[in-house]
């Protein structure tokens, strides 16, 4: 034998990949390192968050929800190499990249104030009482910064110190109650909770009330709908789903308020 085959083999150190529930990696997929929680794993380059954590062992007992970047339950925080600045997304949407640092918050602990909707006058006085911590805003603007659907939080949050309870509402529409503006507020505000306090009483008292729903509910009361429904509900899945397949539907691209159904009687 040579001196190469007589000679113990050098051993190198095998590069230690994660092994969670989506452990099978497609044939020529690249992994990256990220750090969860201080610890450094191996995941796919191609994967959200949320599906980098699960592959790297972690089941979510909460802080996960819809998946699809709309019920704001997987607010995570994290930072990039060589960057000084703190990032944030939804682990649902955000993809991963070599050597994130990660933490997850799912759930951000704000004050709530307690209130019924009923009793509540529609007034920015009674949001600044419930919320007087509104006035500790200093305008850094870190709670825009960190929102992961864009809205101008910092924003609604003037609108409503003007007393602007409508231009709040409509700025705060897109809000998924995530916290993340809380996180990182140098006032100490719940930004969020303000925001949804808003939008209940802009809904409740300020917002028109459309005709056409007091017309709908009024038609359902009368009982113009109950013939209908029986034959519905005594139908099989099978005819069901061949009378939704079946149904006239509207045109992709028709042009808003242009398309009438023939069948006219349900409307």
């Amino acid at each position: 034998m040579s001196d190469a085959q007589t000679a113990p083999a050098k051993s190198t150190p095998a590069q230690q990949v994660a092994t969670g529930d989506r452990a099978i990696l497609p044939e020529g997929a690249k992994t990256i390192p990220i750090y969860v929680m201080g610890k450094k794993y191996e995941v796919p380059e191609t994967l959200t968050i949320m599906k980098a954590m699960e592959f790297a062992g972690f089941k979510f007992l909460r802080g996960c929800g819809c998946r699809g970047g709309i019920c704001g339950a997987c607010p995570t925080v994290y930072r990039k190499e060589g960057d000084y600045k703190l990032h944030f997304g939804l682990a649902c949407q955000t993809v991963v990249e070599p050597n994130m640092y990660l933490a997850q918050i799912p759930f951000y602990p704000a004050n709530r104030a307690g209130y019924s909707l009923d009793e509540i006058e529609p007034t920015a006085e009674a949001i600044f009482a419930l919320y007087p911590e509104l006035f500790r805003c200093v305008a850094c603007n870190n709670c825009t910064k960190a929102c992961p659907m864009g809205v101008q939080v910092l924003d609604y949050i003037s609108a409503l110190k003007q007393g602007d309870i409508a231009k709040a509402a409509k700025l705060s529409f897109d809000c998924i109650q995530c916290g993340l503006c809380a996180s990182r507020c140098m006032g100490e505000l719940p930004q969020y909770h303000i925001a949804q306090l808003a939008r209940r009483i802009y809904g409740k008292y300020i917002q028109p009330h459309a005709d056409h729903l007091a017309k709908r509910v009024a038609e359902i009361e009368s009982g113009k709908y109950d013939e209908i429904l029986g034959k519905l509900t005594e139908m099989s899945k099978d005819e069901l789903a061949k009378l939704y397949k079946e149904r006239e539907r509207e045109p992709d691209l028709a042009p808003l308020g242009t398309w009438m159904p023939q069948d006219t009687q349900y409307l």
